[in-house]
């Protein structure tokens, strides 16, 4: 089965059952035609995959297929799959010097200013179509929100920040165009290091050069690239699914504006039931192992299905779940865990809470059944959310000064 077929899929979950009956906690899926892969579900088999390091590896450069040609070098997949040298890339004590830069950058980030600047962005968005009483969630809300607030963190300003979004969005749809995608990406964080080189700031591109466990200028950059990228579209992914469940499931939204729901509750029941990363890309078999009742060779990939892991059958079934439950996959598990777990959650709730209190009487214009889904074998992030409710009156200035555009100039 193609790994596109399940995230554009209307019930993921529904086929990742069909998949268990047929063939285990492992299956057998494309990554594109003719490129196969494993698709590990199981909520065990992951664990298993992402501790033990001297088995499963990331490093790219142990794929089979792609060593002998049966991945095109110009196939959509590189930009996502191949080899970097980054800390997805790395293995053990190098993924750990590499890890370092990103949890101090992390925790030198001042969460009660990025909270309040979140805060600014969200009303000053709300506000552009606030008159209108119409609106599309993901492109006039939920996209430009982690990619403003991860740019700001990094230097960047709003023009830049659109530009990589475009840049992103054709990254991670591993199609044609995601190669060109990624080299934009790529340009324009290495025009901002080499700016900081010569005029440093308190962001997070000053605190990357100056950190000794990165060699040079490709290490920093490629750093720059991971928080970036993993942090915008998964967090764009993980609001626009939080205010989907919103307008499509009455419960769920009088739960949250009755306060019988809190913000982080709901969010955590997304990240169950949707986790911003589908499957995540990959771990690369070192030598010939059993896993799941499969057959794994040396050279073979495996695709962690962080949503099919949540829906395992050995575990509690979304709907009896308790309220604020975080035992899901959704930031994958072992070293390679998501180091920005604080960050985004911060930058979602933020979002969610802001369009709650200031989008009275939401509704969605289409069937839900109508809602697409972004082309990606990686993540599954609604294409569009058109929406109705309750026209306001203009808000002017957002609190703590001046008014600036946070849409595109161009």
């Amino acid at each position: 089965m193609p790994l596109t077929a399940i995230t554009q899929s209307r019930d993921p979950h529904a086929v990742y059952a069909r998949l268990r009956a047929a063939h285990g906690p492992v299956a057998p899926v494309e990554l594109e035609p003719g490129v196969p892969a494993w698709l590990v579900m199981g909520y065990e088999e992951i664990r298993v995959i992402t501790e033990r390091e001297p088995l499963y590896s990331r490093d790219a450069r142990n794929w089979r297929d792609l060593n002998e040609g049966v991945v095109s070098p110009d196939s959509g997949l590189m930009p996502m799959m191949a080899y970097r040298p980054n800390v997805i890339g790395a293995d053990q004590h190098e993924h750990r010097r590499l890890r370092k830069p990103l949890d101090d950058g992390i925790a030198q980030i001042d969460k009660r200013a990025l909270r309040r600047q979140v805060e600014s962005m969200c009303t000053e968005l709300i506000d552009e179509f606030a008159q209108r009483g119409t609106a599309d969630l993901v492109a006039d809300y939920a996209a430009y929100i982690p990619m403003l607030a991860i740019g700001h963190l990094f230097g960047l300003d709003t023009d830049q920040g659109h530009e990589l979004r475009r840049a992103l969005i054709a990254l991670f749809g591993s199609q044609d165009d995601s190669q060109a995608g990624n080299r934009s990406f790529e340009q324009i964080l290495h025009d901002t290091l080499q700016e900081r080189k010569n005029r440093p700031e308190s962001d997070l591109t000053t605190a990357f050069l100056r950190h000794p466990n990165l060699r040079h200028d490709d290490e920093i950059l490629q750093s720059m690239v991971v928080m970036i990228s993993a942090g915008n579209e998964t967090t764009t992914s993980w609001i626009a699914h939080t205010l989907y469940r919103m307008i499509t499931d009455p419960g769920f939204e009088a739960r949250l504006r009755g306060g019988d729901l809190g913000v982080d509750d709901a969010l955590d029941d997304v990240l169950w039931r949707e986790p911003p990363m589908t499957h995540m890309p990959a771990r690369y078999a070192l030598r010939d192992t059993e896993l799941g009742g499969q057959h794994i060779r040396k050279g073979d990939v495996l695709i962690l299905g962080l949503a099919a892991a949540n829906s395992d059958p050995s575990l509690i079934p979304f709907d009896r779940l308790p309220p604020g439950s975080r035992g899901h996959m959704a930031y994958s598990a072992g070293p390679h865990m998501c180091p920005a777990r604080v960050p985004s959650r911060l930058i979602a709730h933020t979002a969610v809470n802001t369009a709650l209190h200031l989008l009275p009487g939401l509704r969605l214009t289409i069937d839900p059944r109508e809602v697409t889904w972004n082309p990606s074998p990686w993540t599954r992030c609604p294409t569009a959310l058109p929406v109705a409710f309750s026209a306001l009156p203009r808000r002017g200035r957002a609190a703590g000064g001046r008014r600036a555009s946070v849409r595109p100039t161009h």
